[in-house]
């Protein structure tokens, strides 16, 4: 039997990626918002060659923050009040934005427990089980599920923020 006329495979019927599904997630919308400030990650996430994990924040967790992500002490220490004004002030943010984002990118799925990895902003990171649960290691920020899994790696949703100081 022949298929329809005018039938055919099309790319649209492909399998999602996680820049199809990490918006879905309401739990983490707040992180799922940074990924898309930074290019870097975001056209990772669209990729369907680069396998990722995404170690996604939930929303509570970001707002128990002792500072938004693209603020950093030294900034205002060194640069006063005024550290984030005008274009270099931007720059700075947007930089400590993406370095924030990347640290919650481990650039490889399946991520094996025990498997340490850098992740994109350089530090290393690594998984592992106790007592039925998940931990990400350094930081022992436990895993609150594997939200999504599709295409291109693994959507995971933290009750924690991993250490993203330079």
């Amino acid at each position: 039997m022949n298929p329809p006329s005018g039938s055919h495979k099309s790319s649209a019927y492909s399998s999602p990626l996680i820049s199809d599904v990490i918006a879905r997630n309401q739990r983490i919308g707040i992180f799922s918002s940074f990924t898309r400030d930074v290019d870097s990650v975001s056209s990772r996430l669209e990729s369907s060659v680069l396998n990722t994990t995404v170690l996604a924040p939930e929303n509570n967790e970001m707002a128990k923050l002792p500072r938004k992500p693209w603020e950093d002490p030294e900034d205002y220490r060194i640069l006063g009040a005024e550290a984030y004004a005008g274009d270099d002030g931007q720059n700075r943010a947007k930089e400590n934005l993406k370095r924030f984002v990347e640290a919650h990118i481990v650039p490889i799925s399946p991520w094996k427990e025990g498997q340490r990895i850098k992740t994109p902003a350089g530090s290393e990171v690594w998984w592992e089980s106790r007592d039925g649960r998940q931990y990400v290691q350094p930081g022992n920020v436990e895993v609150a599920e594997v939200a999504d899994r599709v295409a291109n790696g693994e959507v995971w949703i933290l009750q924690g923020v991993l250490n993203y100081a330079r």
